[in-house]
């Protein structure tokens, strides 16, 4: 089916369901999630249509004291406050960039009138797609090193969950944060990252999930042709733009 158009030729504007982000953890992957998300929007409907988002981006340092200290409280109440201005503000749909942060997300969403996409499901849904019931994580230590979101995909989609052993979570974990979160994305880096990637091969993972929104912007396919590697930013973006179409 064709697109509408109007006057010579072009594509007609389309109507799009309002998307509300709670950004800023962190900047790198909320202006990623931005790029991507207009990116879909005008690959799939040309002319000039792109994304109707509405962004409340956070100082990331407060996210940081947070993960780093474990003030999770904290985090739910902030980010309820953020979710329920943008709800106001006239989102339809919201998402958080941050699969760390989704440690509080059943907090934050109590009492919204509008959904929420969380991040493990379009992931967990193209594993299952792909074949596969056991895949490697990389994240931050919380992610890595604690059950919230690893439970979700052995719970909800059937997907066993491996992670790298504790002195690499460390360095992982300093990666993101003393690097990828600051826009530095140095070679050695990505060595040590895919050698990790490499060994959770070994140990029978089918595939690795980049579990932390800033790493594919580290690694990604093309460094492991053979290792499927589960983007999170690119499958949440692709599940949040099927829901704006619609």
């Amino acid at each position: 089916m064709t697109e509408p158009t109007t006057g010579a030729g072009r594509v007609a504007e389309r109507h799009l369901r309002v998307i509300g982000i709670l950004g800023g953890s962190s900047d790198q992957a909320t202006a990623d999630y931005y790029r991507r998300l207009n990116a879909a929007v005008q690959a799939r409907l040309g002319g000039w249509n792109t994304a109707e988002v509405i962004i409340n981006s956070m100082n990331f340092a407060r996210a940081e004291r947070w993960v780093r200290n474990g003030q999770w409280d904290e985090a739910a109440a902030d980010l309820a406050v953020r979710a329920r201005g943008l709800e106001a503000a006239g989102a339809e749909l919201l998402i958080c960039v941050s699969n760390t942060l989704h440690r509080v997300a059943d907090a934050f969403t109590a009492g919204l009138g509008i959904p929420f996409l969380h991040i493990v499901d379009p992931t967990a849904e193209a594993i299952r797609a792909a074949g596969l019931e056991r895949v490697g994580l990389l994240g931050t230590r919380p992610v890595m090193g604690t059950d919230y979101l690893k439970r979700r995909y052995r719970e909800r989609f059937g997907v066993e969950v491996l992670v790298p052993e504790e002195t690499e979570q460390v360095e992982v974990d300093r990666i993101i944060f003393d690097e990828l979160c600051r826009g530095r994305f140095l070679p050695e880096s990505r060595a040590r990252y895919l050698g990790i990637v490499d060994r959770l091969r070994e140990q029978g993972a089918g595939g690795v999930i980049l579990g932390c929104t800033e790493i594919p912007l580290l690694i990604g396919q093309g460094d492991r042709p053979d290792v499927p590697m589960f983007d999170t930013a690119a499958l949440h973006v692709n599940a949040v733009v099927d829901w704006s179409l619609k």
